[in-house]
Order: C-alpha cells, then sequence, then structure tokens
C-alpha cells in the first residue's frame, strides 16, 4: 500500500476510535477534550509526514489521549486505537523508536487498570502484545523481501555480466583465429602470385572458406545471446582434425595427437577443448610464425589434458592479453586449471612456450 493511503487511513482509524471511545464512555468533558485533541493530531499525522522521534512523540500523544478520552473503562472499544498506533509505529518506524509507542500503550492500559480493576483489561494487554507481534513478524518478512529483490537484481546484474564475458571471450576466439588464419592464406597467395598462380587462387579460396565457417561461428555465439532457433552448432571436440588441417592449410608446422577417445567428452567439455586448443595453435603462428607447433590432446577417465607447445621464441609476448585469460577462465570453470609459460621440462633459459591444461 502506498504510504499516503496507509498513513491517512491509520490516522483516519484513530481518529473515530477516538471519538467513539469518548461517547461510549462516561461522556465527562475531559474525555470529549481528549478526543478532540487526539483527532486533531490524527489529523496533522494524515496531512504531514514526519521523522521517526517526532513520530514517537506524536504517536505515544494518542496513546495517552486514547487513555482519557476512554475514561479508563475496559469495555469501551475505542481502546483499539492502542492497537491502531502499535501497528503504526512498528510498520513505520526504525526498530528502536518503534518499540517505545507500544511500551508507552502498555503503561496507558497498565495505569488504567490500576485505577479500574477490571479483568477485560487483561484481554487488552494481550491484544496490544498480539498486535506488536504480528506487526514485528510483518515488518521482519517485508525487510526479507526488500533484502530478496535485491539480491535478485544482483544476481541477474551478475548473470548479465558473465553472459557478456562469455560471449567476449568465444567471439575473441573465433575472429582471432579467422584472421590470423586468413592472413597466412593471403600472405601466402600475394607470395605464389606471380609464380603459381594456380596455387594463390587455392589460398585465396580457403581464406575465404575460412571467414565463412568463422561467420557462422560468430553468427551462432550471438544466437545465443538472442537464444535464435536454428542458429548453428558451436564447435566440440570432434572438429578438432579440422581445426588443425585448417592451420596446416595455412603453411603452419603443427604436429597433431590425440590419446584416447574424444567422443567421452561432453558438449562444453568438447567446446571448451576447441577453443583451448584454437587459441593456444593462433598465439603460436601469430606470435611464433614458422616454428614448428605440437600440440597433444590426452582423454582418460576423470581427466583431459590439452598440451600446445612452440619450440621457438616469440617475437611479442605471448600470453599477456585477452587470450590467455579466456583460456584459464574456460579451464576454471570446469574445476580445472591451465598455465602458460616455458616449459618446466625445458632447458633453463632455453627458448619455448608451453600452454597446458588440464580439465577433470
Amino acid at each position: 500500500m502506498d504510504d499516503h493511503v496507509a498513513r491517512r487511513s491509520a490516522a483516519a482509524g484513530v481518529a473515530l476510535l477516538a471519538v467513539v471511545g469518548a461517547a461510549t464512555g462516561t461522556g465527562a468533558t475531559l474525555s470529549w477534550t481528549a478526543a478532540a485533541v487526539a483527532v486533531a493530531v490524527a489529523l496533522l499525522l494524515a496531512l504531514r509526514s514526519f521523522g521517526a522521534w517526532p513520530l514517537v512523540g506524536l504517536l505515544s500523544a494518542v496513546a495517552v489521549l486514547v487513555g482519557v478520552a476512554c475514561d479508563s473503562f475496559s469495555a469501551d472499544i475505542g481502546l483499539f486505537a492502542l492497537c491502531v498506533v502499535t501497528g503504526w509505529a512498528l510498520l513505520r518506524l526504525p526498530a528502536w523508536p518503534g518499540v517505545v509507542v507500544p511500551a508507552v500503550s502498555l503503561v496507558v492500559i497498565g495505569v488504567s487498570a490500576v485505577g479500574h480493576p477490571d479483568p477485560g483489561w487483561i484481554a487488552w494487554t494481550a491484544g496490544t502484545l498480539f498486535t506488536g507481534a504480528a506487526c514485528w513478524s510483518a515488518r521482519r518478512e517485508r525487510a526479507l523481501l526488500e533484502q530478496l529483490r535485491e539480491a535478485q537484481a544482483g544476481l541477474a546484474d551478475r548473470a548479465r555480466v558473465d553472459e557478456r564475458a562469455r560471449i567476449a571471450h568465444e567471439l575473441h576466439d573465433v575472429i582471432g583465429h579467422a584472421l590470423t588464419v586468413s592472413l597466412l592464406h593471403v600472405t601466402s597467395a600475394r607470395l605464389a602470385l606471380d609464380e603459381d598462380p594456380a596455387e594463390a587462387a587455392a589460398s585465396l579460396a580457403e581464406a575465404e572458406r575460412l571467414a565463412q565457417q568463422s561467420l557462422a561461428e560468430v553468427r551462432a555465439v550471438v544466437g545465443l545471446m538472442r537464444d535464435a532457433a536454428g542458429s548453428a552448432p558451436l564447435p566440440g571436440a570432434d572438429q578438432l582434425d579440422e581445426l588443425v588441417a585448417s592451420f596446416r592449410r595455412a603453411g603452419a608446422d603443427v604436429d597433431w595427437q590425440v590419446v584416447g577417445d574424444v567422443a567421452g567428452l561432453t558438449a562444453i567439455e568438447g567446446l571448451t577443448v576447441y577453443r583451448i586448443v584454437q587459441e593456444a595453435l593462433t598465439n603460436a603462428v601469430r606470435h611464433a610464425p614458422g616454428a614448428a607447433v605440437s600440440a597433444l590432446l590426452e582423454v582418460a577417465p576423470g581427466r583431459t589434458r590439452v598440451v600446445v607447445d612452440t619450440p621457438a621464441p616469440a617475437r611479442e609476448p605471448v600470453g599477456a592479453g585477452a587470450g590467455l585469460v579466456g583460456m584459464r577462465e574456460r579451464a576454471e570453470a570446469l574445476g580445472g586449471r591451465l598455465t602458460a609459460g616455458p616449459p618446466a621440462d625445458g632447458v633453463p633459459g632455453a627458448p619455448g612456450w608451453r600452454v597446458e591444461a588440464v580439465l577433470p
């Protein structure tokens, strides 16, 4: 409910009950005067909003005025106003200021009970305590609901960030591989243009085929963002041979070995292995052109290992960009690990670079 509507409804209820309390009591002048002041305070509360402690003071005053208007008569239904101000305070005020008003309401009941002993005051005490407990519980439920909404919003934001990062890694891998290998084919075509036009045409045709294939992969990745029907499936372990062959056709010297059955890999494992091999070979060709590259995939029960070795020194620092970060995040997402650097089993100080990923 809107705060303005709730405040005005509560104020109207308090004013009505104060008048009823004075009317059903002894009808003394003091009772009607207290009821009139209570109505004036209720009107003020309906028209204006107040800070915590001013509101505590006004609601406490209303509780005292209601007790006076009802003339300490336990059968007076105007005492329901005490339950109203109790709920108002606990639902609208901070925790500690809010408990002051229920305490004042209980004091009013206690003073009235001492002045005019009657078993009916037990019922009013119980009713006020029940109202306070119910409103305190509702207050906690509302706070938990707000926390849940904030947590859900945070999870949604995190999911969007993670999804954008995943899509960015996919596009980085696809486009990086396509540009690197296509550049190798274009370079071969340029060198062979005068001496062997047929070879130049074949290289250009292969570059065109690779560009079309990469464009289809980009569309598939973008299709995941839009949940587009009919988008092409993402590559997996069964396409690793073709991936290596595309590098070889571009002139890269790649020694490729597979140990074990790749059919046992799940779709996400296959995609992860494919992207790691793709990015590692792309980096090797880009940063150490002409060097022999050895790539190994070992598939065993409970363990998958990918190793890509480049014995030649790199012209630029390898693995310092987004490619290495993307490979590592892919491996860690499956509970694995990825390392990149000089091979630990090589000669100290010797050139070379190894990318090794181990997936559970």
